[in-house]
């Protein structure tokens, strides 16, 4: 089975056959994110930190998608939005809200966590587990609501 970035540069080259600039532009950028990080810690990534590049770069879009709401400019929070779909096509399959809640609950357990002290125990072993396929900032508000 290749590896992620193997499937990422296989996409910018289908991307440039097909002429697709957007997202051409849009994995090239990942790409470039993916050879710097590969470059600053002098290492090659596995496929845990190709995601977690991916899902940085997506929480990036998101904030921008925010402030070019707030500022009224829908045609850039548009292409913002473009760019997250393609992003998340590398992501794995998004966990449910049931299969979350027992990841928790059973997180809970392990660490015998209570109180608004235990989320950090709660959510390191959370983090790995749920990492690109869940929004961990809405885990931790949910870890946060259960300890709370």
């Amino acid at each position: 089975m290749p590896t992620l970035k193997t499937r990422i540069q296989d996409d910018m080259k289908d991307a440039m056959r097909a002429r697709s600039s957007a997202r051409l532009s849009t994995i090239r950028l990942l790409l470039a994110a993916i050879k710097q990080r590969e470059v600053d810690e002098r290492k090659e990534m596995t496929d845990a930190d190709v995601l977690s590049v991916v899902d940085k770069m997506i929480k990036q879009r998101k904030d921008s998608v925010a402030q070019f709401e707030a500022g009224r400019r829908e045609d850039l929070a548009a292409v913002e939005r473009a760019e997250i779909a393609v992003l998340q096509a590398y992501l794995p399959a998004q966990a449910t809200d049931a299969e979350i809640d027992a990841m928790i609950a059973e997180a809970i357990a392990a660490t015998g966590a209570a109180g608004p002290a235990g989320i950090g125990k709660v959510m390191a072993i959370l983090k790995p587990r749920l990492a690109g396929k869940a929004d961990l900032s809405a885990v931790s508000a949910r870890v946060k609501t259960r300890l709370g």
